[in-house]
């Protein structure tokens, strides 16, 4: 081995690989042809950090230790945030008619041209890790400082007075390519999605207009927009969204497609009058998540094992059960994609139709027409369908057609509003189904919630107290010496300790025994012990579960669950 190879001396000095790996990758070298560098990498011997300096090396390359605070403001924007992403690269500073740009991968030729001929600058490329690079990208074009930036090249007028505020407002609105305000509106938007988040809520306040993200379930302060900007900010989202600007008045809704990062995302933006102004809400859909399978949903074998039980079933009635936002729907559409074969006909009636899936119906309600659940369903069961979805069962009317759908030989898939499974059968029984139909139309019901998962980059060991452990194992947990994980807090789960969430369900196979005691009567709770006797799984449990697994926090599940023993 050459120990003079300034590529090996460096992996050597800087322990990268030991000897042994090393001559490995060496004699691999030869055999194959291969450079050194592509055996390290093919092999996975050396992390992506660890080949960004290696390449660096290699090729007589400064490496940087790169942190947010080295890249000058001015000159991090001289690149669009399309390309800093796409490519992993951020302008660090200006020399004379040089541009010192990180780059992860510094040998890309083709984006360093293309950096030149936008910038007119003469690129001279440093080498940082990518995660050093993604930190400082994140820091400067953060929806917080882009947007800062649009408010403040608006120059926005605040004294003059309100009714020709008004006025303009609509005017300039009305220009789409209004830079600024296209701008604001684009980094808001962009941001969320960044950030990962379900909905952005803008809202009037009394000196500003304050932007949340709904993250991983929960609302996160974003940044706070001049009052002055609210009709110019409100107006170009509702133009953008299809909507009657002029009117204030009254709730609209709208919905708009853009892209991101070679995605395309729907927008379902609703306006509410309110004091101060108008709110508006935007729901972002990644509209390639269709391709969500069951596996990717239902992650534990043995609830994944159950549904696909309870779906070899050719008819019956599935009910899906749990708060507003758990991901029921999410759940429900992984169901139809493992069900969507071409033998067999499906079709949906939701409120609203939140994605598109191929080879499916869909039918969206309009009440102001004259088509609900109800009315929906009476059309549908006349179109010869395999499978029918219903969004939610919310009357007797939809319940009893969905029942009698469910046993003359078509497999029904719906939701309901219940605290846990059991809970589904007392509710199909008093909106006014008789307990026989319920017993002998029902498969199974599932309850389902959503947790937030703990941050895998920053999530650490640590004993719990006795209060948590006893919460989680009752008296037993005296016996066992358990060890759980949590996050402190990172720049990728915004400071949070989580990052993503997962379902857990409490599914109840409706048995003959189950059947029996829903005919003679039985209140949830007996029903409830019944299951547990015959193997189901509580949310209880199953959060439980998640928690010794170091997947999540006591305090989450205690956030989500009923906690008792």
């Amino acid at each position: 081995m050459e120990k003079q190879d300034p590529l090996i001396s460096f992996i050597v000095e800087n322990k990268i690989l030991d000897e042994r790996a090393l001559q490995g990758a060496v004699d691999q070298q030869q055999k194959t042809g291969q450079s050194l560098l592509s055996v390290l990498k093919n092999e996975n011997l050396i992390d992506e950090d660890q080949f960004t300096r290696i390449v660096a090396t290699a090729n007589k390359i400064e490496f940087v230790n790169l942190s947010p605070e080295q890249v000058d403001p001015m000159v991090s924007h001289l690149v669009s945030y399309e390309t800093a992403n796409q490519h992993n690269v951020i302008p660090v500073r200006k020399e004379d008619n040089h541009l010192v740009i990180a780059m992860s991968s510094p040998l890309n030729l083709f984006v360093r041209d293309q950096i030149e001929l936008k910038t007119g600058y003469k690129v001279v490329p440093v080498a940082a890790t990518p995660s050093a690079i993604r930190q400082a990208i994140h820091y400067h074009f953060n929806v917080a400082n882009v947007t800062k930036q649009a408010i403040v090249s608006m120059r926005l007028k605040e004294d003059f007075d309100k009714g020709a505020q008004h006025g303009k407002a609509e005017q300039r609105a009305a220009k789409v390519s209004n830079a600024p305000i296209a701008k604001l509106v684009s980094s808001i938007i962009t941001g969320a999605i960044d950030a990962r988040a379900s909905d952005i809520h803008i809202e009037p306040q009394a000196s500003d207009l304050r932007v949340r993200y709904r993250i991983d379930g929960t609302l996160r302060p974003t940044i706070d927009v001049p009052a002055s900007a609210q009709l110019e900010v409100v107006s170009h989202i509702k133009i953008m969204a299809d909507m009657d600007i002029s009117e204030r008045r009254t709730p609209q809704d709208g919905h708009m497609i853009t892209r991101h990062d070679g995605k395309e995302y729907d927008l379902r933006v609703s306006s509410l009058p309110a004091m101060g102004g108008e709110k508006i809400v935007i729901r972002i859909l990644d509209k390639d998540m269709n391709k969500w399978s069951i596996d990717e949903i239902v992650t534990s074998p043995d609830d994944n094992q159950k549904f696909r039980k309870l779906l070899k079933n050719p008819y019956g009635m599935l009910l899906l059960t749990g708060p507003t936002g758990c991901g029921k729907t999410t759940t429900l559409y992984s169901i139809l994609q493992l069900l969507n074969t071409p033998e067999r006909n499906i079709v949906t009636v939701e409120d609203p139709v939140e994605y598109r899936l191929d080879g499916i119906t869909q039918v969206q309600v309009k009440p102001v027409a004259g088509r609900t659940f109800a009315s929906a369903l009476r059309s549908i069961v006349r179109q010869d369908p395999d499978i029918i979805l219903i969004g939610e069962i919310r009357d007797y009317e939809t319940a009893e057609i969905a029942v009698s759908a469910a046993l003359t030989g078509h497999l029904v898939l719906s939701t309901l509003h219940t605290n846990d499974a059991a809970g589904a059968i007392s509710r199909l029984i008093n909106l006014g189904i008789p307990p026989f139909l319920v017993a002998s139309s029902l498969l199974g019901t599932v309850a389902q919630r959503l947790i937030r998962i703990s941050c895998s980059k920053c999530k650490q060991i640590y004993q719990p107290s006795e209060d948590q452990l006893k919460c989680l194992l009752g008296k037993s947990f005296q016996d066992r010496k358990i060890e759980l994980y949590q996050g402190v807090g990172c720049n990728s789960c915004f400071k949070t300790g989580y990052h993503g969430r997962k379902s857990i369900y409490e599914i109840l196979c409706v048995s003959s025994e189950i059947r029996r005691m829903v005919v003679s009567g039985s209140d949830d709770d007996t029903i409830k012990q019944m299951a547990i006797n015959e193997g189901m799984k509580t949310l209880h449990k199953s959060a439980v579960e998640e928690v010794i697994n170091g997947v999540t926090t006591p305090e989450e599940i205690m956030r989500v669950v009923e906690m008792r023993i």
